[in-house]
This record gives C-alpha cells, sequence and structure tokens, in this order.
C-alpha cells in the first residue's frame, strides 16, 4: 500500500480512504493518483463495504488538487494525461455501488473540491473554504467540476463560483447545499451520519443509489421505469424478510447484507 494514502475498514463496514500528504497539502501526485485508482477498485469489488469516507489527513486541507510543484515539471502531453486521469478517478467514485462521504478536514480547492463532489455526501468542518479555483489559475476544472457542480447547486450559481474561482465557507457551503453538514470536529459529524446509513440495509442503499444516479438525467418515465427495476432487486433478499419481521417483533433488524 502507498504510504501516501492508509485504508482501513472496520468491523460494521465502513471503510476510509484517508489521503496521507499533510506537508504538501494532501495534493495528489502522479503516484498517489494511481495508488488512489487502485484502491477505489477494490473498493468497487467488496460487497461487505457499507460505506465509505473519503478524508485527509491533518489539519490544513482536506486536499488541495493537483500537485501544481510536481507538475511544473510535467510536459504538456503528460499534463493531459494527469488531467485526464483524474477525471477518472472521479468518475470511478461517483460510480462506486455504496454510499459515500467526504470529510472536509480542511480546505477544498480545485481537484480537492472535485473529489468531494464526487461523493455522495459531504461533511465540512467550520473554519475552512471549499471551492473550485482554477480559473484563477488560467485553466477550467477538469475532474468533472463543470458537470457536478452545476447538479448540486444549480446553473447560475455554479457559473458565478467557478468564473469568480470563489472560496467559500463552510456555513457559505452548506447554505446553497454544497455541503450536507457542517462541524467543529469533521469526524464526529461524519460518524453521525455513518451512524444512521448504518440502521439501513445495505443492499437497498446500493439499489437506492443504483436508482437515483440512473434516473437523475432520464426523462419521469424513464425514472420510474429504473426505480421499479431497482427495486425488484431487493424483493427476493433476506434483508427484506428479516426487515419485516424485525417489524413485527418490535425489534432492530438484523441486516446481513443478503
Amino acid at each position: 500500500m502507498s504510504i501516501e494514502f492508509e485504508y482501513t475498514k472496520d468491523e460494521r463496514g465502513v471503510g476510509v480512504l484517508r489521503i496521507n500528504r499533510p506537508a504538501a497539502r494532501n495534493a495528489i501526485g502522479w503516484n498517489l493518483l494511481q495508488a488512489l485508482r487502485d484502491q477505489v477498485a477494490l473498493c468497487s469489488e467488496d460487497a461487505a463495504l457499507r460505506v465509505l469516507v473519503l478524508t485527509g489527513t491533518g489539519n490544513r486541507a482536506f486536499c488541495a488538487g493537483a500537485d501544481l510543484k510536481e507538475r511544473k515539471t510535467y510536459s504538456e502531453e503528460k499534463t493531459r494525461t494527469f488531467v485526464s486521469r483524474i477525471g477518472k478517478l472521479t468518475a470511478e467514485i461517483g460510480r462506486l455501488p455504496m454510499p459515500t462521504i467526504c470529510a472536509l478536514n480542511g480546505h477544498a480547492f480545485g481537484g480537492g473540491c472535485e473529489l468531494a463532489l464526487a461523493c455522495d455526501l459531504r461533511v465540512m468542518a467550520t473554519g475552512y473554504q471549499i471551492g473550485l479555483t482554477e480559473t484563477a489559475l488560467a485553466i477550467i476544472p477538469g475532474a468533472g467540476g463543470t458537470q457536478r457542480l452545476p447538479r448540486l447547486v444549480g446553473l447560475a450559481k455554479a457559473k458565478e463560483l467557478i468564473f469568480t474561482a470563489a472560496r467559500l465557507s463552510a456555513d457559505e457551503a452548506f447554505d446553497i447545499g454544497l455541503v450536507n453538514a457542517v462541524g467543529a470536529d469533521v469526524m464526529l459529524e461524519t460518524e453521525r451520519l455513518i451512524a444512521s446509513i448504518l440502521r439501513c440495509g445495505p443492499l437497498a442503499l446500493r439499489s437506492a443509489k443504483t436508482a437515483i444516479e440512473a434516473g437523475f438525467d432520464a426523462g419521469l418515465e424513464e425514472g420510474l421505469r429504473i426505480e421499479q427495476t431497482a427495486y425488484q432487486v431487493i424483493i427476493p433478499t433476506e434483508d427484506r424478510l428479516e426487515a419485516l419481521a424485525a417489524f413485527a417483533d418490535k425489534r432492530t433488524p438484523e441486516f446481513k447484507g443478503r
């Protein structure tokens, strides 16, 4: 495993993928990028992974985006390849079948913000800022930011934020729906969210995510068809029967993910 990131999974099935370059504000270089893609691929295949948390080490930055000091040494061709690969990383995070949470333990600018946008939910620590700041560097968001931000905050607001390279406080980001929760202790807030998610059936969560993602850009009729297909997957599961039995017995269900 690369020392530039850490991955752990606890007995509940909660995985934590932590970028571990605090001296570089957890910026992503060439080698770390590939290591993260490899780990995300492993997570994608882990049927026992119920929730994945993406966070960083330290208290300065969740992720400063691309390592610009390293990228200064890249040729134009290598820069194009890097931008393509970081875009693929955010797409791969977005396609993960389980719920994903970005725990923003520090500032998140540029590619760091785009990593957060690729997750299903975002929790941010107070006292920090977030934003797609690429236009101030004479480039544009290249890892999904121009597409994901409008879907979260609306077209006009996203244009404003990108055109001005705005840096939003945690509270400002919460007010426009960019983050789901804000708190002084980001991992405590994240754990509260995890606890609520873990009360739900793991297969149902995956099917619900599939229905939401697949139906979001579809028309209503197509979206309803996608929803019904996702529902059919859940009907024969043991977890569904366990939920009914637990409801009848007035007890907490014990889901097995099958």
